[in-house]
This record gives structure tokens, C-alpha cells and sequence, in this order.
């Protein structure tokens, strides 16, 4: 049997290249999902102020944001939904997040709670009991 001519050195090299790939095209991957995460959480709406809002400390839990126009249209992960299929979507990203998927609901403060209801209504059917409302205090409200 003949022995590779490259093992008689006693080394093995390692192509690094594909590795190199790799790893470039996460930082990229992750780069484009956090920018999409904050510009879901950074829509433009005049949110409503409360008094009791606590702020969240955990922020690791997977979460989708459900942004509430004035006008009643939807947008979940930047795209507009119908409000009919909101709960597959809801579906989907339980399914693929796990069950301590939080849906944060960001409301025009104008929004009437007949908008808002079939949003808490699909979460339910979906399965999602974490849902919480994004909120601002009063004083923050003023400036």
C-alpha cells in the first residue's frame, strides 16, 4: 500500500478557506437581522403612555413585534400582514422559537382596542400567552 507523499512530512494541513466563508457569511447573516430587528422596534408610531409601564430587563427572550398602524394595518418582521393571517405567522414563529415566544404589541396611540383585539386573539390561537403592549411614560411623552 503507497502512502500519501503529503503525510510523510508529518503535518496535515487545512484548507481554511471554506472555514473563512463560513464565518463571513454569519457576520453578515447576523449583521442584516439585527438591523432588521431594531427597524421593527424603531417604526415611527406615537405610542400610547401609561403610568405602570415597567421596563424590560430580559431581553434574550425570543420576541416578534406586531406594529399596529392607526389606519388598523398590520406589520409583523417589517412585512404588512392581513389581519386573517396573522395567526399562521404567529404559528410559525412559535413553532420555530419555542414556547416562550413573546409577542410585544406596538400600537398607535389613536389605535382603537378593536384593532388591537384580533392581534390578542391570534396570539391566543396560536398558542402565545406572553404578549405585552410597548408603552412610553408620561414624561418621556412630552418631549
Amino acid at each position: 500500500m503507497r502512502v500519501p507523499s503529503n503525510l510523510k512530512k508529518g503535518q496535515a494541513d487545512f484548507n481554511m478557506t471554506p472555514m473563512i466563508d463560513v464565518v463571513f457569511l454569519l457576520i453578515i447573516f447576523f449583521l442584516v437581522s439585527s438591523h432588521l430587528a431594531k427597524q421593527e422596534s424603531q417604526m415611527p408610531l406615537p405610542l400610547p403612555t401609561a403610568e405602570s409601564g415597567q421596563e424590560i430587563i430580559d431581553d434574550q427572550q425570543p420576541k416578534v413585534v406586531v406594529n399596529i398602524a392607526a389606519d388598523g394595518s398590520l406589520t409583523l418582521a417589517g412585512h404588512r400582514v392581513p389581519p386573517s393571517g396573522l395567526r399562521e405567522r404567529l404559528q410559525v414563529e412559535r413553532e420555530r422559537s419555542g414556547e416562550q415566544l413573546e409577542v410585544r404589541i406596538r400600537c398607535d396611540r389613536e389605535t382603537p382596542y378593536a384593532n388591537v383585539k384580533p392581534v390578542m386573539l391570534a396570539a391566543t390561537e396560536a398558542g402565545i400567552w406572553n404578549v405585552a403592549f410597548s408603552v412610553i411614560r408620561p414624561e418621556d411623552a412630552a418631549r
